[in-house]
């Protein structure tokens, strides 16, 4: 993340605030999901897993999405 410029407060603003664009139910050991927001006019993706009976979350990946791969709201994957 700090080689990204993406901060701890950057990603919990995204897991705290953003929209989940894509669902991810077979990863293991946890189910995680791809999460969407702005943070100071940036958008930011954020990957993470939700460890639900004990209360925890974690954040597999955080990264500027690139618009060559990604619709101009940065919801969908554009196609190959």
């Amino acid at each position: 993340m700090e080689s990204r410029g993406i901060s701890v407060s950057d990603v919990l603003h995204v897991l705290a605030f953003g929209e989940q664009i894509e669902q991810y139910p077979d990863d293991t050991p946890f189910s995680s999901a791809l999460m969407l927001a702005r943070v100071r006019e940036r958008p930011l993706h954020v990957v993470a897993a939700r460890d639900a009976p004990n209360d925890v979350t974690y954040v597999v990946t955080a990264y500027e999405p690139d618009s060559n791969e990604w619709d101009p709201e940065f919801k969908r994957r554009r196609a190959p």
